[in-house]
């Protein structure tokens, strides 16, 4: 099926995320309609906003297991209400929750607050990953990480080893990593408690299950000298 080309915000032709029956999608409420922004060309130098103020004596205490992932792309285990201001340093737009718990009251304040988009795909946690974690659930995860629209955004599961190592790991292979280096990034997040299950998964899925929707995906360096590689991709016309 062709799909039409859109211009997203940043200049970028991006894909809207495919809904499952597997996702849930909470749609924080609209903010207020703003200028349409000139067509510009796909690569190009953005200034990045500036991280949210704290003051000095303000303890910012990240979620468990936190990492960066790629500029603008974060990954954890479950948010918790000592989390919050830490995650609002972030400037998140979207949060991609791999399990099925419920969110503490101030964390799903600060998400409605803050007009974050919760994308839950509501994950159950096994001993398995490979009965619970599906080739459809993986490729609508990706779909919505590749939206750069929904960046910043922030991944996680319960505590953030399996469920996540598995799809940062489908992840990496679109981005033509070296399957040991999938591996060593995996056990770096999930030690002690690997899984071999969770390393197959990543071995056999099928990036090309994306390239339905997917023409191409380029890296854009922006940023002074750190070199810091962002993902967009195309929508097939």
């Amino acid at each position: 099926m062709l799909i039409d080309l859109q211009r997203s915000r940043f200049g970028v032709a991006s894909l809207p995320p495919s809904e499952s029956p597997d996702m849930m999608v909470l749609q924080a409420p609209a903010a207020p309609p703003k200028e349409e922004a000139l067509s510009r060309p796909i690569l190009e130098r953005r200034v990045e906003a500036a991280p949210s103020a704290v003051s000095e004596d303000e303890v910012l205490v990240p979620p468990c297991n936190f990492g960066v992932v790629e500029h603008g792309i974060y990954r954890s285990g479950f948010p918790m209400p000592a989390n919050v201001r830490f995650l609002k340093t972030l400037s998140l737009r979207s949060i991609v929750c791999l399990c099925s718990e419920q969110y503490s009251e101030e964390v799903t304040e600060f998400a409605k607050s803050d007009r974050i988009r919760l994308f839950q795909f509501g994950v159950g946690g096994t001993r398995e990953t490979l009965s619970t974690v599906t080739n459809d659930i993986i490729t609508g995860a990706l779909a919505v990480i590749l939206d750069i629209r929904n960046h910043p955004i922030l991944i996680h599961c319960k505590r953030g080893k399996h469920r996540t190592g598995c799809l940062v790991g489908c992840f990496r292979k679109l981005q033509n990593w070296r399957i040991s280096s999938v591996h060593e990034e995996y056990l770096k997040f999930s030690n002690p408690k690997s899984r071999e299950s969770d390393m197959r998964f990543i071995e056999t899925f099928n990036v090309s299950c994306l390239m339905e929707c997917v023409v191409g995906i380029i890296y854009r360096y922006h940023g002074f000298g750190n070199q810091s590689r962002r993902l967009a991709y195309h929508k097939t016309q």
